[in-house]
């Protein structure tokens, strides 16, 4: 019997977890767990008031849950979808402006190079107002150009939509209208060409700065070549000089070389005499002495007797000058008398 009773009672069903809390309980857990909004937790309490007599099963409960998530996870995709397209909206409302501020900056630039600085008179300093007129109506102009090409530009948009409705409604009269299941597969391609574009943006990203980090590499070695041309030009300046200096040294090494082999020919007669040369005898010696005394004493003589000569020729030609222009004087007064 106790074999039976522990049989039975290991077949009978567990009690739930979810039943032993209330439904306040469950309801904060699914709050704590899905971050519900506000307006969502009213709508809960609602619910719960209008239900709270019945009592749900854990099935159901989770029934519920899931279609809470559900339908949370549609309000959530649907408010992406609502917030990108703000965000879309506001970014191209951005981007207008930022355009337009930059079309009146440039604006502003340009009438003030060509009509604030180059319209002044240049007695009164006042602008021109014919410069300033012929500006705006180029300005006019210029704006009315750009409406007939936006004007050309929008037909021709007009022309193009009206072909694409065209080629929609002959699909879908052919029975070709593109379903859910190919506008996913259209949003798979897409997200991949988007990736690959990505991808390739990526790539492009890198080789810019390759191409930067390669013209930086480029400019120093530029700077190095520069440094060591310089650097060989001064060489060569230098190596010219010293080919130059080093041809005089040639020039007067062969000189030297001369002046030497020259020098050398002397020395080399001179030892030759040195070696021809003989001692003379003692007596012969004292005979060449004596004679050279004898040689001496009549040079002396001599020079005594010339200088004797040259006094008497002093004297005779004093008095020769002297008789001479007496004999003058005495003929100029023959003359005169």
């Amino acid at each position: 019997m106790a074999d039976n009773e522990s049989v039975a009672t290991s077949h009978e069903p567990q009690d739930d977890p979810l039943n032993d809390l209330s439904d306040e309980e469950i309801q904060r857990q699914l709050e704590e767990l899905l971050h519900i909004p506000l307006y969502e937790k009213k709508v809960k309490v609602e619910r719960r008031r209008r239900y709270r007599h019945l009592r749900l099963t854990a099935e159901q409960k989770c029934d519920i849950a899931q279609r809470e998530i559900e339908e949370l996870r549609e309000e959530i995709e649907q408010l992406k979808e609502e917030s990108e397209k703000v965000i879309d909206n506001n970014k191209a409302v951005m981007e207008e402006a930022d355009a337009r501020f930059a079309e009146l900056k440039k604006s502003s630039y340009e009438f003030d190079r060509d009509v604030l600085k180059a319209a002044h008179a240049s007695r009164t300093g006042r602008v021109v107002a014919e410069k300033v007129i012929r500006y705006f109506e180029d300005r006019i102009r210029a704006r009315d150009a750009l409406i007939e090409k936006l004007r050309l530009k929008n037909s021709t948009l007009k022309v193009q939509k009206k072909k694409l409705n065209l080629q929609l409604k002959q699909k879908e009269e052919m029975g070709e209208v593109l379903h859910e299941v190919d506008f996913q597969q259209l949003k798979i391609e897409n997200s991949q060409y988007l990736e690959k574009i990505d991808e390739r943006n990526q790539d492009l990203l890198r080789l810019k700065l390759m191409s930067g980090n390669t013209l930086q590499v480029l400019n120093s070695y530029k700077k190095k070549l520069h440094t060591l041309t310089m650097e060989s030009d001064r060489l060569r300046s230098e190596i010219s000089s010293r080919d130059e200096l080093l041809s005089k040294i040639d020039i007067e090494t062969e000189t030297v070389e001369e002046e030497r082999t020259k020098a050398e020919e002397l020395n080399r007669k001179l030892r030759q005499q040195l070696e021809d040369f003989k001692v003379p005898e003692v007596v012969e010696y004292v005979q060449e002495k004596a004679d050279l005394d004898e040689l001496q004493k009549t040079v002396k003589s001599w020079e005594r007797k010339v200088e004797i000569a040259e006094m008497a020729f002093k004297t005779n030609h004093k008095t020769w000058q002297q008789m001479r222009s007496t004999n003058e004087q005495t003929h100029q007064w023959g003359l005169m008398a």
